[in-house]
C-alpha cells in the first residue's frame, strides 16, 4: 500500500469525532454494528469494524495504529476495563485512531526499507520531510538517539509515535 496518497477527506467523514448530537447518533449506529452484543468491543472486533463498518482499508492495513488507538482508548476510559472498549470510550478511540494513522503513515514515508523500524540512515534522509513536520530538528543524530528509547539502534513504532506527540507531528498532507 503506497502511504504517499491518502484520502484523508474520506477518513475524517467515516470517523465521527465530534460532539454534535449527530455524530454522536453515527458513533451509536456504527458502535452496534461493531459490537457483538454485549455492549463492548475487543481489539478483534475493531479490527474488523475498521474493514466492514468504516470501510477504511488505508487504516485496516495499519494494524500498530490501530492497537495503539485501542490501547490508548482502553488506558484513558472511564470503565476501567482493559480488556474491552465500552460506547463511552469508542469516541476517543475514533479521535486516536486518525492521529495514530497519521503518524503511522509519517513513520512508513520514513521507513523507506519496510522493515518496520527506521535506521539511523533513514532519519537522516527524510530529515527535511520530518522538519516539515515537527519543526527544526538541530541535531539528527542526537535527536535520533533521545528517540530510540530502547537502544536498540532503531527507531521503532511506539517510540516514533511517543515522539511525534511531544512534537505535535503534523503532516503537510492531510489538512486537518
Amino acid at each position: 500500500m503506497s502511504f504517499e496518497n491518502i484520502d484523508w477527506d474520506d477518513i475524517r467523514a467515516k470517523l465521527p469525532t465530534e460532539k454534535t448530537d449527530e455524530e454522536k447518533a453515527r458513533r451509536k449506529k456504527m458502535f452496534a454494528e461493531i459490537d457483538n452484543g454485549n455492549g463492548k468491543v475487543s481489539l478483534a472486533e475493531v479490527d474488523k469494524g475498521v474493514r466492514d463498518v468504516l470501510k477504511l482499508d488505508e487504516i485496516f492495513d495499519s494494524k500498530p495504529a490501530i492497537m495503539k488507538a485501542y490501547q490508548i482508548a482502553k488506558e484513558i476510559g472511564a470503565s476501567g476495563n482493559d480488556a474491552y472498549i465500552e460506547f463511552n470510550e469508542f469516541r476517543m478511540f475514533l479521535v486516536n485512531l486518525r492521529k495514530y494513522f497519521e503518524y503511522y503513515v509519517a513513520f512508513r514515508r520514513v521507513d523507506t526499507s519496510s522493515d518496520k523500524r527506521i535506521e539511523l540512515i533513514e532519519f537522516t534522509n527524510a530529515i527535511g520531510q520530518l522538519e516539515d513536520w515537527v519543526g527544526k530538528i538541530d541535531d539528527p543524530e542526537s535527536e535520533f538517539k533521545s528517540i530510540d528509547k530502547n537502544g536498540g539502534g532503531y527507531i521503532l513504532f511506539d517510540e516514533f509515535c511517543d515522539w511525534a506527540m511531544k512534537k505535535d507531528l503534523d503532516l503537510d498532507d492531510d489538512d486537518d
